[in-house]
């Protein structure tokens, strides 16, 4: 049995979709520089958008819930809470209830957005809301300094809204490496993104005809702003209210998340958790999918050692421009190697900017951590023009322990060595 909260796709799917709209409408800007005449900024139809991306999600889950039945998988639609570690009760959306036994109970019912408690949090959205708005903001407080806010910062601002980002530090995706947290911070600056640093939301009072003001601290400066969407990003928490599991005494960590071994076994004989609910970290779709199937395969396929390494397991950002990171970031390296660590950086303008004026010209920044005496490569982070796909090649590479030297015997457009302002430390 599998307990899982969400019966649709959420953040994921619709996310990338609207980013590649933003991406597109960042194309429509720079098509001028390579001759071609757009005739003025195009308009962007969100309703229309929208529908359409919302009727895509619907036919993806629809696919899902067909190959569910194809597979013979009876899926009930309701909220369960456990009566023992063998017995769940579920309140269907009809108002009953159905008792369901099981030898294996997995609980992998996610995470949910986070809204402080601040007086006027009932006039907010969280990035799940961000999917819901009906019409794109014309002016919009974000507040959260993580991907989720990076990402979503990025494609309105690329979408033609003004953005006011508000972060408590001085940089952007402060658990990334710092070149990262450098580059990107820089570069939303350049684009016109108004970051409110060292700052704190800490009101937001209703106006009435869409209008919010936000009231925020920055520094020692207290102000307000009016905008017609408050937006925030500042986290998630795993989704185990109403579950009872504190009756079966499973273990959770100071956050709330189930503890898991890496076999995905909870403290309780046959029930595991996996995804954003658990406290393996890395709350990302592809793991708790792939974690799935490895768990599927121990207990249902023979194969008894299976389960999810969760080491070099890389990320992207869908930022403005992308960011993709694996492995270790350089202060964690030299944390667990020491002196035995290298850095290779470099950074250089893509040729897609090339025919463009200097002030239009986005960033691009590489650079890979090595320890040992063979510099395996143990860190990997970049930043720049199709860093989503570049990506994945790499980490290929980190997780098979690939050294400094293997990267330098491809020939590839980047080397890490012998380029105009390569950097080795």
């Amino acid at each position: 049995m599998i307990l899982s909260r969400h019966s649709t796709i959420l953040s994921c799917v619709p996310k990338k979709v609207t980013w590649n709209a933003a991406a597109i409408s960042e194309t429509f800007k720079d098509a001028k520089a390579y001759g071609f005449s757009v005739g003025g900024t195009p308009s962007f139809d969100w309703p229309y958008f929208k529908k359409k991306r919302d009727a895509y999600v619907k036919r993806l889950n629809g696919i899902y819930a067909n190959n569910l039945g194809k597979d013979k998988i009876d899926q009930i639609q309701g909220w369960a809470t456990f009566l023992s570690k063998r017995e769940v009760e579920v309140k269907l959306d009809d108002g009953t209830a159905q008792i369901i036994k099981a030898k294996n109970i997995l609980v992998a019912t996610g995470g949910y957005p986070t809204i402080p408690n601040i007086p006027g949090r009932e006039f907010c959205i969280d990035s799940d809301g961000f999917f819901d708005l009906e019409d794109r903001p014309k002016k919009i407080a974000v507040s959260g300094a993580g991907y989720i806010g990076v990402e979503m910062s990025g494609m309105l601002h690329a979408l033609g809204t003004e953005v006011h980002f508000f972060i408590r530090g001085n940089t952007l995706l402060r658990t990334f490496d710092s070149m990262i947290q450098d580059k990107v911070t820089a570069e939303y600056e350049r684009q016109g993104i108004q970051l409110h640093k060292g700052s704190q939301i800490t009101k937001v009072d209703d106006l009435g005809n869409g209008i919010k003001r936000v009231h925020y601290k920055e520094g020692d400066k207290e102000s307000t702003i009016e905008v017609d969407c408050v937006l925030w990003a500042v986290g998630r928490k795993p989704m185990i209210e109403g579950l009872k599991i504190d009756n079966l005494g499973i273990k959770l960590n100071e956050k709330g998340h189930i503890i898991v071994d890496e076999y995905q076994n909870t403290n309780v004989e046959n029930i595991y958790a996996l995804g954003d609910v658990c406290d393996r970290g890395f709350e990302l779709t592809p793991v708790a999918i792939a974690a799935g199937r490895r768990l599927s395969d121990r207990l249902f396929g023979g194969q008894k050692d299976a389960h999810l390494e969760y080491s070099n397991i890389p990320s992207v950002v869908f930022a403005h421009p992308e960011i993709g990171s694996v492995g270790l970031t350089e202060p964690a390296a030299r944390e667990k190697y020491g002196d035995t660590v290298k850095v290779y950086k470099t950074e250089f303008t893509a040729m897609y900017y090339a025919m463009m004026d200097q002030e239009n010209k986005g960033p691009t920044a590489y650079k890979i951590v090595c320890e040992g005496p063979n510099e395996r490569v143990v860190g990997l982070h970049i930043m720049g023009v199709g860093s989503s796909e570049i990506l994945q090649g790499f980490a290929v590479a980190v997780k098979m322990g690939a050294t400094k030297a293997d990267f330098d015997r491809c020939v590839v457009s980047v080397i890490f060595r012998d380029l105009p302002g390569s950097d080795q430390s």
